[in-house]
């Protein structure tokens, strides 16, 4: 045997993080947006029965729709109005995420664009887009404007 069979570059050991790992992980951009993208949508189909129940309440009838215009003022039974409000604004997020996350990925799909430096800037600019649509219609629901 000789010297250089015995000598081999060191590489690299790639492993499975474990759970107590997770608070000092950091998480690239795109891993965020791929994470935010399951939980808004598993948000918009836990929450679907209230997006249906609203969508009846406004369209029924004029009685029906000035309950539903009443929610966001004097709230739903025991459920005050501003909880209403930050339901509905979670549902804003929920779909601008998960439709701009959606958009991301097809473009990424479609235009074969992989690469770190595309996928960082795309993230980057999902997460940025999201947050700053859901600021705007939650000042529009909270009557900032």
């Amino acid at each position: 045997m000789t010297n250089t069979t015995k000598i081999k570059a060191a590489r690299p050991v790639y492993r499975n993080i474990h759970i107590s790992q997770i608070s000092s992980y950091r998480l690239p951009p795109a891993g965020i947006v791929s994470i935010l993208h399951r939980i808004s949508g598993l948000m918009m189909f836990l929450l679907l029965p209230f997006v249906v129940w609203m969508f009846d309440m406004s369209l029924t009838s004029e009685i029906s729709y000035d309950a539903f215009t009443n929610a966001f003022v004097a709230g739903i039974g025991f459920v005050p109005a501003w909880f209403v409000k930050l339901t509905v604004l979670a549902l804003l997020w929920g779909y601008l995420h998960h439709f701009i996350a959606g958009v991301r990925h097809l473009w990424m799909d479609a235009t074969h664009s992989v690469s770190k430096e595309h996928g960082h800037s795309t993230a980057v600019m999902t997460l940025a887009l999201s947050v700053l649509l859901t600021l705007l219609l939650g000042a529009k629901l909270f009557g900032l404007y």
